[in-house]
């Protein structure tokens, strides 16, 4: 209610004793905060963008080259294949510190088949981080159309 008469008491005859109401209304206010609120938790993240510059020109070398990952994969036999020839479990760790050696700070990405065993796969994991590579990935194919695909039903 706004600033309007309230009676108070019994009255007179004509039922108008009035005193100012002297309460505050706050709903109005608090949905205007809430509302600002919202604005600016949406619109805090966009203005960390940045500052746009023109950079100038050098004649510098890149700082950082694109480095081709190592690909490390388990086919749905359980074999491991160092890029495209066969890993032999008794040389793996062997090789894969031999490429380790090289570059260990190289990126390291593991395919395994969707019917290998999940044990398989962490063995190969394992190996590699023994190797000494620092970072591991493990590669998937997204599902057709970018959606999660749905839950399998209980065999």
């Amino acid at each position: 209610m706004g600033m309007g008469p309230v009676q108070a008491g019994g009255g007179d005859e004509d039922g108008f004793d009035a005193a100012p109401m002297s309460e505050i209304n706050v709903t109005p206010m608090v949905d205007v905060m809430l509302v600002l609120l919202i604005i600016f938790m949406v619109a805090a993240p966009l203005m960390t963008v940045g500052v746009p510059v023109q950079l100038p020109k050098t004649a510098a070398a890149k700082s950082s080259e694109s480095k081709k990952p190592v690909v490390v994969s388990v086919d749905k036999d359980g074999q491991a294949f160092l890029a495209k020839e066969p890993l032999p479990a008794e040389s793996a760790l062997a090789r894969l510190k031999e490429a380790a050696a090289q570059d260990p700070s190289q990126t390291v990405l593991v395919r395994g088949d969707k019917d290998v065993p999940y044990g398989k796969v962490m063995e190969v994991m394992g190996l590699v981080g023994q190797a000494g590579f620092a970072k591991v990935s493990l590669i998937a194919n997204a599902p057709p159309g970018g959606a999660a695909p749905a839950p399998a039903a209980p065999r």
